[in-house]
């Protein structure tokens, strides 16, 4: 879910998975490893979104009859979800992006389907009440129609997901549809499918020809009505996305797709600033990584100095006599 550039430029190279959503510091004297409780925000849109109802499907199809755009994101862990629904992001997708933010593997194809399935079920636990979207990886559910099945229902009973994403075609609606008849909400994906790039030699948007337009206009339509509960369109002309969107009555999702989609994801390292590189349509909107650097220089200064503040931790009055 992330097309990639043939070149890139070199930046300071920053570590992909971060803990950079929790206190840097703390007052208080629990037990070491203990989670740091957050610090309550001032901001009235954190507080009025503390208690929202969980979002679902119908959520989203009500935002979408509504004219409301959704903001989704990639998410890998607990954490950093708890913090996003607190910034009311809707909707987190759990990629097979985590192959490369997390794994550091060279390609999303390299994604572990049980881990993948082991980190929807910590995203949803971070973010209980937010739609959450487990991506089935590579061979996961190409080899054998009745193994994709079962390997999407354990994204919803193990990974607790709210639905599957799916890199499909119009070939694949056979089994769309066996998995909407077993209960199992799914995100079709067209457009540009990483898991193809060995194929096609490469990343490259999609839909550019009238030709792959059409192609792309009628796999949408052909998803829909195999029971797909939402489409995913990544790397796109608008003019494409418009027209799909006009036509289908389920919600639309652009990953670098255009605005007349209903939704607009993208993987959330890019958005924070933490890759190397990033997509033209993901520019970052922070400098997460950056401020990362500038953290872990002031904890190794203050660890070189010994300037660690008071300690905690102190003996029973009297048992140190004891030693």
């Amino acid at each position: 879910m992330r097309a990639r550039s043939r070149t890139r430029t070199p930046k300071m190279a920053v570590f992909a998975t971060v803990r950079y959503t929790t206190a840097m510091s703390t007052t208080s004297a629990g037990p070491p490893h203990a989670p740091l409780a957050a610090k309550p925000s001032s901001s009235s849109s954190e507080s009025s979104r503390a208690d929202h109802a969980p979002v679902t499907l119908r959520t989203i199809r009500r935002m979408v009859r509504q004219g409301e755009r959704f903001a989704a994101l990639t998410c890998y862990d607990a954490t950093t979800a708890r913090w996003l629904e607190r910034a009311g992001v809707p909707m987190l997708l759990v990629g097979d992006t985590a192959a490369e933010m997390i794994l550091g593997l060279p390609g999303t194809i390299h994604a572990p389907l049980d881990f993948l399935i082991t980190l929807t079920a910590a995203v949803k636990r971070g973010a209980p009440r937010t739609f959450v979207m487990g991506d089935m990886p590579f061979m996961s559910y190409q080899a054998d129609e009745a193994e994709g099945i079962r390997n999407a229902g354990r994204f919803l009973t193990e990974g607790t997901a709210d639905a599957v994403k799916l890199e499909v075609d119009a070939k694949d609606a056979p089994l769309i549809e066996r998995m909407a008849r077993a209960g199992i909400p799914v995100v079709a994906h067209i457009g540009c499918r990483p898991q193809q790039v060995k194929r096609a030699g490469g990343y490259a948007s999609a839909g550019r020809t009238a030709e792959e337009a059409r192609a792309m206009i009628e796999a949408s339509a052909v998803m829909e009505s195999a029971g797909a509960a939402m489409l995913l369109i990544e790397a796109a002309p608008n003019e494409v996305s418009a027209r799909i969107v006009d036509r289908l009555s389920i919600p639309v999702i652009g990953c670098g797709a255009g605005p007349a989609c209903h939704g607009q994801i993208v993987v959330l390292h890019d958005l924070l600033g933490l890759t190397d590189w990033q997509p033209s349509f993901a520019r970052p909107i922070a400098a997460a990584g950056t401020e990362l650097v500038h953290a872990a220089e002031r904890w190794v200064e203050k660890v070189r100095k010994n300037d660690l503040g008071t300690h905690p931790y102190k003996m029973i009055d009297g048992e140190e006599d004891g030693l």
